[in-house]
């Protein structure tokens, strides 16, 4: 263990941990709250603006498509620029984009001012699991990043309970529903400005001396590093010989999971209302309730990541998650009930798989290249979630919901083997020694260590 791991481990950082993580997460919970809301928000839109459904799949897959974009270009600019810097520069773009979208005038405007959102989204993916990731302990890093995971998920839900409050607005309430994440995220951006740069960033920048300041005021050590010098780390070093295979895994699982998520959670509001007597409240409430059980899924999976380890939780994840979208596609005509049971069994285990997107992403990379490779592989299951989002209303119309539903099933079968060969162990580790290239980072000690 480095020495920056064991102090760490010692608790001198923990309040600001907490404060970190807090920050990091409601970004996350506004990344979920808008993502998800338009799913309550498309059918006023569909009747006000007479969509169809062609342009209907556009929108729902808008924001999604600007989260491909953000989170390749800005993960990438985040590990040339730092931590710090973007983590402001994403929500800021958030704000204002969250408002022109709530005042748009035609699906035009509302498409643009979606993928414009989508950008600050896909942005903070990269940016706050790269910075947790680096100031979180070995032993408990797990359980903080997957944390992120699920306040996305308490997001989700958040949509779907504030979308339902808001309907009776009438014709309007959608403005409302977009709007109420802008709010949130101003109030977040003023607490993430003191947070301060990543020690490891600025070592491997050779930046050693601000290094040493940040983690002094922070513990309230004297910290001493000895001189580095900054470490060039191309963005093509993540397709390398050491590399490569840990590029493929976190982008194959993540892209695979994705298909099968958000195609469920996007569409399951359209998918329960002909199955409640085209009650759209009641359709809600069903989304809603499976959203719940999702969030229970994760937490569960919070406990269980530092314990079990990474590679049996995404192993029962996706296993899970395909034996119940197998068994629903395998049953004709089902009862609402079943319909709910079976989803929610899918979203609650996919889960699983799903709070390790960050962990993995963020453990298997070195310093300069952890944001980037966090950013394709977000950027790679965003094409996963545009190709569900996009094509399953397709599927559905051409093959039934029963046989559409095969799409997702298949992809948790992809996960699955993805995962199966691919997936390695790295509970409890350092992250230099988790990194095949080596960082100067492990070589951090308090001056009384070095006298």
């Amino acid at each position: 263990m480095s020495a920056m791991d064991a102090m760490l481990d010692s608790g001198h950082l923990r309040g600001f941990l907490r404060r970190l993580t807090i920050l990091s997460a409601a970004g996350m919970f506004l990344d979920g709250f808008d993502l998800t809301v338009i799913a309550v928000a498309l059918p006023l839109l569909v009747k006000q603006w007479h969509i169809g459904a062609a342009m209907t799949g556009l929108v729902a897959a808008s924001a999604v498509i600007g989260m491909l974009v953000g989170s390749l270009v800005l993960g990438h600019l985040t590990d040339r620029l730092g931590r710090r810097a973007m983590y402001l520069f994403d929500l800021i773009f958030f704000v204002v984009f969250a408002v022109l979208t709530a005042l748009s005038q035609n699906v035009w405007e509302l498409l643009i001012f979606r993928f414009l959102l989508g950008i600050g989204i896909g942005a903070d993916y990269p940016i706050s699991s790269t910075l947790l990731s680096e100031f979180s302990p070995p032993k408990t890093r797990g359980r903080f990043l997957t944390l992120l995971s699920v306040i996305w998920f308490v997001g989700s839900v958040a949509a779907y309970l504030v979308g339902s409050a808001l309907l009776p607005l009438g014709a309007q309430g959608w403005r409302w529903m977009l709007v109420i994440g802008a709010a949130i995220a101003v109030v977040v951006i003023l607490f993430r400005s003191s947070i301060p740069e990543s020690p490891r960033w600025l070592v491997h920048q050779g930046r050693d001396t601000e290094a040493s300041a940040v983690l002094t005021h922070l513990s309230g050590q004297s910290i001493a590093l000895p001189e580095q010098p900054s470490q060039s780390s191309p963005w093509l070093q993540l397709f390398s010989k050491t590399l490569w295979k840990s590029t493929v895994f976190v982008c194959g699982f993540w892209f695979a999971y994705d298909v099968a998520y958000y195609g469920i959670s996007i569409y399951t509001p359209t998918i329960l209302k002909p199955f409640i007597e085209g009650s759209q409240s009641g359709a809600d409430f069903g989304a809603a309730i499976i959203s719940l059980v999702g969030v229970a899924g994760a937490v569960l999976g919070v406990i269980l990541v530092d314990r079990w380890g990474r590679r049996p939780l995404i192993l029962v994840g996706f296993g899970g998650l395909t034996t119940a979208l197998v068994i629903l596609s395998l049953t004709h005509d089902p009862a609402f009930s079943v319909l709910l049971i079976l989803f929610s069994a899918a979203i609650l285990f996919g889960n699983f798989s799903g709070i390790l997107d960050f962990v993995y992403a963020t453990e298997l990379f070195p310093t300069g290249l952890r944001a980037g490779a966090s950013g394709l592989g977000t950027a790679v299951s965003r094409v996963g979630a545009i190709l569900s989002i996009v094509v399953f209303p397709s599927l559905v119309k051409s093959w039934g919901l029963q046989h559409a539903l095969w799409l997702f099933a298949g992809a948790g079968l992809l996960g699955f083997l993805i995962s199966l060969l691919m997936a390695p162990e790295t509970k409890g580790r350092s992250l230099e020694a988790i990194t095949p290239i080596p960082v100067a980072i492990g070589s951090l000690q308090p001056e009384s260590e070095r006298l």
